[in-house]
């Protein structure tokens, strides 16, 4: 697939990272030499210097024959017009990046895939999502549901009050007796590990499990973990990802939003009228308190400041909230999250490129998620009758080592796929792989 890229700043930069482990043919464009250079030294692409709203340019990234543009650069306007103008030189399909709402809100009237747009995506608007998607089963990290809740894949990690800490994968499956679940990664000291039956769990360790409808308690059990509801939410800033954040969750629940500029919280209160608004400095932690900071079931921080969001979700933990979400620009932070006692870190440029990345896989597999921090994906294939893996069971697979098979979805059931589970045609199998495993993968499902 030849994929154009115009913008080679962090989503542009962390997308072509995910596609080169793919070998795709990508070519990448900016106005910043700098910018290209520590791209082309590190990814092998092809760089392009100049406007990508530029005849010439995009003739230079030969985008007549490009399979997908994608514009992703800091304007708007810039991403509108590449999108356009690329559609009319003969790229297939044209994804471009946005910021103004409106054009989310209004797709039913601004028929933008008449002019030549046949995606938008909005950074802010994805993290609104990623975060309502991290509220709903409050007591882990992460958490991501196939086919309805028939698996779950769910993040927790574990401190020194787990039942699984010190435990080898192998010893940790006599604990599950009825095979609820099954351990699919675990990100140790900043490195993911695709685990096997000799792995030892360790203190601070972040480990995934797929599970079964009624495994979800039960690692939660093991883990020392409890549920609990959300029902009171504080949201620190008033930035667009603030705003996409309570236009989504405010029918959820009692959301207060904090935001220093008065001119601010009057616009946001016309926008949100289910939403509390608060004029006030969220750096304070007497404001905070003032305004029930420890009342709050869950604290989401949401500023153009990653220091502010990090500092007041660590206040937050400090007065008793359980949950906590810090938005932050550095992708390396991501990382150090549950070792800094934030429970969830989220960079908004990152779950953008991971948007894009699966939207390029949509066809390929049934659905796609990346998880924070951990450099794999999990994806969800459904078995084709003549594919490699069809008629197969699991402990007769040569399934790469850096890929582990996490369940199978079967006539409206969730199966833990173990060494005698046998595959069927019409399965769907979600898969952990890291992602230079990707390609070898895929060839169990072609």
């Amino acid at each position: 697939m030849k994929i154009v890229i115009a913008g080679a700043g962090d989503v542009g930069k962390h997308l072509a990272k995910l596609l080169a482990y793919e070998n795709q043919d990508i070519a990448i464009i900016d106005l910043n030499q700098e910018r290209l250079r520590q791209i082309g030294n590190q990814i092998d692409v092809a760089t392009i210097r100049g406007n990508a709203t530029s005849y010439q340019v995009l003739k230079d990234a030969d985008v007549s024959h490009a399979d997908l543009l994608i514009s992703v650069t800091d304007s708007e306007e810039v991403n509108l017009a590449t999108a356009v103008i690329a559609k009319q030189l003969g790229a297939k399909k044209t994804v471009a990046r946005i910021t103004n709402e409106e054009f989310l809100f209004r797709k039913d009237i601004l028929d933008l895939k008449r002019v030549g747009i046949d995606e938008l995506i909005s950074p802010e608007s994805l993290a609104a999502r990623e975060i309502k998607r991290l509220l709903r089963i409050a007591a882990v990290t992460d958490t991501f549901e196939f086919d309805q809740g028939l698996l779950s894949m769910i993040g927790i990690s574990l401190d020194r009050h787990s039942h699984l800490v010190g435990k080898t994968l192998a010893e940790t499956s006599r604990m599950n007796p009825d095979n609820s679940f099954i351990t699919v990664a675990i990100l140790r000291d900043n490195k993911t590990i695709i685990p096997h039956g000799n792995t030892r769990l360790e203190v601070n360790d972040h480990v995934y499990f797929i599970t079964q409808p009624n495994g979800v308690d039960r690692v939660l059990d093991l883990t020392g973990k409890k549920q609990f509801d959300i029902k009171n939410l504080m949201i620190l800033g008033g930035s667009k990802a603030a705003y996409h954040t309570a236009r989504k969750l405010s029918s959820t629940y009692k959301i207060k939003l904090i935001e220093q500029d008065k001119e601010k919280c009057f616009d946001l209160a016309d926008q949100l009228p289910n939403t509390l608004i608060i004029n006030g400095d969220g750096r304070d932690v007497d404001v905070l308190e003032e305004e029930g900071l420890s009342e709050m079931d869950a604290f989401v921080a949401l500023t153009g400041n990653s220091e502010t969001n990090i500092i007041s979700c660590l206040v937050a933990k400090d007065k008793g909230v359980k949950k906590t979400i810090a938005l932050v620009e550095n992708i390396d932070y991501i990382h150090l999250s549950q070792n800094m006692g934030v429970d969830t870190m989220i960079n908004k440029k990152l779950i953008a490129a991971n948007f894009i990345f699966r939207y390029i896989r949509e066809g390929e597999v049934v659905s796609i998620t990346g998880i924070h921090g951990v450099e794999a994906e999990i994806l969800e294939y459904e078995i084709k009758n003549n594919c490699k893996i069809a008629n197969k069971r699991m402990r007769n697979l040569d399934f790469p080592k850096n890929a582990i098979i996490g369940g199978v979805v079967r006539d409206s059931k969730g199966h833990i796929a173990l060494g005698n589970f046998q595959f069927e045609p019409h399965d769907r199998v979600v898969v952990l792989s890291k992602r230079e495993s990707l390609s070898d993968v895929e060839k169990f499902f072609k």
